[in-house]
C-alpha cells in the first residue's frame, strides 16, 4: 500500500508522518529502516526537512504471514481499501496457532487478500473464541491496524453481543463489575479473582422465556478473555451451550436442546472509519439460538 501527500507547511518529516498521516511511533521506526519513506522521489529520513508543495510518499509492505493462505468460503459483511469484517461461523479459530496453523479465519482471509488486494496482509483488531461466532474487524495493513488500536483505547469501537442464558438476570438492565483472573499453567480458564482484570459488562434483557433469557451484552472498555462467558456464569446466570462455563442445570438443559457451542454471538460493532471518520455500523447475519421453553 502506498500513501502520498502533499505538505502545506514547513515541519519535519517524522512531524508530518505522525500528525498528518496519523502513523504510529513503531511504525514509523520500521519503516525508517526499511527505506520506506520517500520525500520528492527521494528516499528520506524521519528528520528530513519538509517544505510546503513537498510529495511525501511512504510504501506500506505487509511482511509475510506465518501461515498458508487458504481458499474458504467467507462471509464478508464490509470491506473497503482499509479493512474488511466478517461473519464467523462458530468452531473457527480467528487466527493460526501453534496447535493449528491452519482452516482459521486469517487463512481465509489472506487468502481473499492476495486475490483482491496487493500487498494488503491480515490484523484482527476484534477476536473471538473459537465457538463464539459473529462480526470479526480485521485491518488490511499496519497503519490502519494502528488507527484502530487508538479507537479501542478511546473507547470509540463499540462492541454489541447477544447471548442465550439460563436464568434470568435479576433486573431488566444492570452491570456486572468483576476481576478477570488467569489461571495458571498455560490454562485459558478465567475466574472471578481479585488479581485479576477490571472488567465491565453492561446487560439489557430483551426477552424471557421459561427457565432462559436473551440478553445484549456491552463489554467495556474492550474484552477480556472469556469475559462474557465467565460474568455470565458468575452472576447466576450461565450462556447456554458454554462448556466450560455453567453449571450442572444449564449444562443438562443445553444438552438436552443439543447445544455442541455457545450461545454468544458477536451481532455488532459501531465506530467511526479509521481514515474518514464516517460512523460504520456493522452487524452479523447470525443469531443465537434461544429456547422458548
Amino acid at each position: 500500500m502506498i500513501l502520498e501527500q502533499t505538505a502545506a507547511r514547513q515541519t519535519k518529516l517524522l512531524s508530518l508522518l505522525r500528525r498528518e498521516f496519523g502513523l504510529s511511533a513503531g511504525l514509523v521506526k520500521r519503516l525508517k529502516w526499511q527505506n520506506a519513506l520517500f520525500v520528492n522521489g527521494a528516499p528520506a529520513h524521519t528528520d528530513c526537512p519538509v517544505q510546503p508543495g513537498d510529495r511525501v510518499r511512504v510504501v506500506l509492505e505487509e511482511q509475510t504471514e506465518g501461515f498458508d493462505p487458504e481458499p474458504m468460503p467467507l462471509s464478508i459483511l464490509y470491506e473497503d481499501p482499509y479493512f474488511l469484517a466478517v461473519d464467523k461461523p462458530a468452531g473457527m479459530l480467528v487466527h493460526p496457532s501453534p496447535q493449528k496453523n491452519s482452516g482459521t479465519l486469517a487463512n481465509g482471509v489472506l487468502y481473499h487478500l492476495q486475490q483482491s488486494a496487493a500487498g494488503a496482509g491480515v490484523h484482527p483488531v476484534t477476536r473471538l473464541d473459537r465457538d463464539t461466532f459473529g462480526v470479526v474487524l480485521l485491518a488490511k495493513n499496519a497503519n490502519v491496524h494502528g488507527r484502530f488500536c487508538r479507537l479501542l483505547r478511546e473507547k470509540q469501537l463499540e462492541k454489541t453481543y447477544l447471548a442465550s442464558v439460563f436464568g434470568h438476570p435479576p433486573q431488566d438492565a444492570g452491570e456486572i463489575d468483576l476481576p478477570v483472573y488467569k489461571v495458571g499453567g498455560g490454562s485459558l480458564i478465567r475466574v472471578v479473582d481479585a488479581r485479576g482484570q477490571q472488567a465491565l459488562t453492561r446487560y439489557r434483557v430483551l426477552e424471557t422465556a421459561g427457565q432462559t433469557a436473551l440478553l445484549e451484552l456491552h463489554p467495556d472498555p474492550a474484552d477480556r478473555t472469556h469475559q462474557l462467558r465467565l460474568h455470565c456464569m458468575a452472576s447466576g446466570f450461565p450462556i447456554l451451550g458454554d462448556p466450560q462455563y455453567t453449571g450442572p442445570e444449564a449444562k443438562a438443559y443445553s444438552d438436552a436442546h443439543g447445544l455442541q457451542f455457545q450461545q454468544l454471538c458477536a451481532a455488532r460493532l459501531v465506530f467511526p472509519h479509521p481514515m474518514t471518520g464516517e460512523r460504520i455500523e456493522i452487524c452479523s447475519k447470525q443469531t443465537v439460538f434461544f429456547p422458548k421453553d
